[in-house]
């Protein structure tokens, strides 16, 4: 299984799931002749430290893969990025504590310019940081190609559209596909 644990970026916030990136994800790797099933456990409004929480009840079947995007809505709400930092460890080293433990795959975000340069800077810095820390594969930014391009993004500026998120999907899947091998 590749097990997606995200906030509404992953969920599909306003859309089909059919239309989320780890559905678009799915067909990609049956397209590949793939075995492996992709499980969307992505939650809109979700913080680190809410999907943390959350992890081992997630972690109850076997992860070939967790591909994990988090830290959105912690930037949303100006929450410390030491703080995000100590949740994506803690689920890194959950994570690593499984009887298989799973590769893990951790896509970064960017924090909104609001919270000014040095916030935004030290929250850019985690997620390559924690990728190299714990040998993980780094997706640069979820939503490169996405993001304010609003042909690609719901009304509300944020939320990718169907298309968006088929994007999101190629972002994604240029990280996960060699590890499926």
């Amino acid at each position: 299984m590749v097990l997606f644990l995200g906030t509404s970026l992953t969920a599909g916030y306003g859309l089909d799931p059919s239309e989320a990136y780890p559905a678009a994800i799915q067909r990609k790797i049956d397209a590949a002749g793939l075995r492996y099933r992709a499980v969307n456990a992505g939650v809109s409004g979700e913080t680190s430290a809410g999907a943390l929480r959350r992890l081992d009840w997630v972690l109850r079947q076997p992860v070939a893969v967790l591909v994990l995007e988090t830290g959105a809505n912690d930037a949303l709400r100006g929450q410390e990025p030491e703080a995000t930092r100590a949740n994506v460890q803690a689920i890194f080293d959950r994570a690593r504590k499984q009887a298989t433990p799973p590769r893990l795959v951790l896509v970064a975000m960017e924090a909104l310019p609001n919270y000014g340069d040095d916030y935004r800077r030290r929250f850019r810095a985690l997620f390559p940081e924690l990728a190299r820390a714990n040998d993980a594969i780094l997706v640069p930014f979820l939503l490169e190609g996405v993001a304010g391009v609003p042909a690609l993004n719901q009304s509300d500026g944020i939320h990718p559209t169907a298309e968006g998120q088929e994007k999101v999907a190629d972002n994604v899947w240029k990280a996960l596909r060699p590890l499926l091998s």
